[in-house]
């Protein structure tokens, strides 16, 4: 892009490359027509895609969108795509102008509805696709491995059956030759009972590479979720760890996937939980292209009630370098710049059908925040929301006071929810609410194992599950003692006494206490902070975030009492400044 002569003049290789040219004059604002100056502006990750768990027939229990908290689907409606798509030709242009290329239609989990997509539904995928195309985006599916048996009436899913390969051959051919820039397929396998190639005595590699292979001709990808773990465990073995799983089952397979295979790894080990560690297979399969996924529906972070900004959250993980200081980082990882092929980045979508997208209008942050750092990693924190506050609000004197209600808003979200990087205290199911012994007898892999003496989860190598040994160096020693492991992480890794004293110079229950009620109070100035813009944002926007900082309130008022209540009673330490615990 250059401005000269009083003329601002956007360059590109290509029609989408054109496309983003310009929304990025659009945020430069009116900086674009002054003075003179040339400025490139290219992605740092070649795939920028979003997944959207959305379902065509309302489910029983997830509703009309599987974890989102932003009403109903885009897309779908009664069971079939939506007649008049103008809205999702809004949204395909509005996430064409955070730089999205690629976005997943359905649910990871698919129903037998949307399993059809991939065949008698897909006039329906075209339908979706033309209106994407336009913003330069590529439609994906998310489809069952069972699908060879479901939908193609074989006796078996075997992805080394020759059946089995021909009839993904065969299928994936009508799907191009309906919607020739198809993208490809996400496929979650051997996960919370979806099926996969263990039913048959074979790896993810084989299964992966199944589809992959049908998929080659046309130059299409299989994005493999390495979300595979027992979900079936039993809370009295604990030799059995849930955040080992993705590693013990992935890293001996790198080097095995097909070049158009995209192994997509959370970025944590275990379930997008408000702190974890980066999970060690991003480290660990070096010949393999992977996938960082990021979740911007708030599914453990206040369900989109709450304010809870994760743009810091996810720069941290992005940053992260997983052999120290002199290599390089997670995003250098997924791009390729670092010691593998490029993969991408990936989020869960946090859009619906209401009126302001993400139900809680400062929720639109995260959705904006996640395209401007899969585009450009290096951007700040302060910057992506500086950006979306510009482009939101008419008014300039709302910066301030919407950076200080947000910008910490995850911290304080961490505050008053599990501390210390012990995860989990939701109420089960919903996952909205504390609960603090809510999954600690429960199948899910998901424990604080507090008992009178203290509270963590020994992932040592010593005398734990071992899971400290799936880092590289520094990390697995700094994580391995509760002397050198950062205080954030602490009850991750380490089972400790409710009197070890933390780097902060406080015990752990002390802590506990202390962040417990500081959080709550932050969600109270948060509400005085918005209270201060009436009349200077749209007086919708003011009477719904109004009404969800109430909501946040409430609840951040129950995660105190009830998180400080049960450390109380299990540790019996009072606390030392004398606040009311029940």
């Amino acid at each position: 892009m250059t401005r000269e002569d009083r003329t601002t003049t956007v360059h590109a290789n290509g029609g989408p490359g054109l496309l983003y040219g310009f929304h990025h004059v659009v945020r430069r604002g009116e900086a674009a027509f002054d003075g003179t100056w040339t400025e490139r502006v290219a992605p740092r990750q070649a795939i920028r895609m979003l997944d959207h768990w959305d379902n065509v027939d309302v489910h029983p229990v997830m509703g009309q969108v599987e974890r989102g908290y932003a009403g109903g689907s885009l897309f779908y409606d009664n069971g079939v795509v939506r007649a008049d798509l103008g809205r999702v030709a809004a949204y395909a242009r509005l996430l064409a102008s955070i730089g999205i290329n690629r976005v997943g239609l359905n649910n990871v989990n698919v129903h037998r509805t949307e399993a059809r997509l991939l065949t008698d539904l897909l006039p329906d995928v075209v339908r979706l696709a033309a209106v994407f195309r336009p913003q330069g985006i590529k439609v994906c599916l998310s489809v069952s491995f069972a699908a060879p048996v479901t939908l193609g009436g074989l006796a078996t899913a075997d992805p080394l059956d020759p059946e089995v390969r021909d009839w993904w051959a065969r299928t994936t051919a009508d799907v191009y030759a309906a919607i020739p820039d198809f993208a490809g397929y996400v496929v979650k396998a051997d996960s919370e009972g979806q099926p996969g190639p263990f039913g048959y005595g074979r790896d993810h590699a084989d299964g992966a590479n199944a589809l992959a292979r049908a998929l080659k001709p046309f130059g299409g990808t299989v994005f493999w979720r390495a979300f595979v773990y027992n979900h079936r465990q039993d809370w009295r073995d604990r030799t059995t760890d849930r955040a080992r799983a993705a590693h013990d089952h992935f890293a001996p397979l790198d080097g095995r996937f097909d070049d158009n295979v995209v192994v997509q790894v959370k970025a944590g080990p275990i379930d997008f939980q408000t702190r974890e560690p980066v999970s060690p297979v991003i480290a660990a399969m070096p010949s393999t292209r992977l996938a960082v996924e990021l979740q911007v529906t708030q599914e453990y972070t206040g369900h989109q009630k709450h304010v809870c900004h994760l743009v810091p959250l996810w720069r941290e993980m992005l940053s992260f370098r997983p052999w120290g200081e002199e290599e390089g980082t997670v995003a250098d990882i997924a791009a390729g710049r670092a010691s593998g092929p490029a993969g991408g980045v990936v989020a869960v979508s946090n859009a619906g059908d209401d009126p302001f997208w993400t139900g809680h209008p400062l929720a639109q942050a995260n959705l904006y925040g996640f395209g401007r750092l899969a585009w450009d990693d290096r951007l700040t924190s302060a910057e992506v929301l500086d950006e979306w506050i510009g482009l939101t609000f008419a008014d300039p004197d709302v910066r301030g006071p919407l950076h200080r209600l947000v910008d910490d808003s995850w911290r304080t979200y961490e505050k008053y929810t599990a501390p210390l990087g012990v995860g989990f205290m939701v109420r089960p199911g919903g996952h909205y609410g504390p609960d603090v012994d809510g999954y600690e007898y429960s199948p899910w892999g998901t424990y604080h194992f507090a008992d009178r003496d203290g509270v963590g989860v020994d992932r040592t190598r010593a005398t734990g599950t071992g899971f400290t040994g799936q880092f590289p160096p520094p990390w697995r020693n700094l994580y391995e003692s509760p002397e050198t492991c950062p205080d954030e992480l602490l009850l991750f890794f380490h089972h400790v006494p409710y009197g070890h004293v933390l780097h902060s110079g406080t015990t752990v229950v002390q802590h506990i206490y202390d962040t417990h009620f500081d959080g709550r109070e932050e969600v109270v100035r948060m509400a005085a902070t918005w209270a201060e813009l009436e009349g200077r944002v749209p007086a919708s926007t003011f009477r719904r975030v109004t009404e969800l900082l109430g909501e946040q309130l409430r609840s951040a008022t129950e995660w105190r009492d009830q998180v400080n209540t049960y450390f109380h009673r299990k540790s019996g330490v009072p606390d030392a400044r004398g606040r009311r615990i029940y």
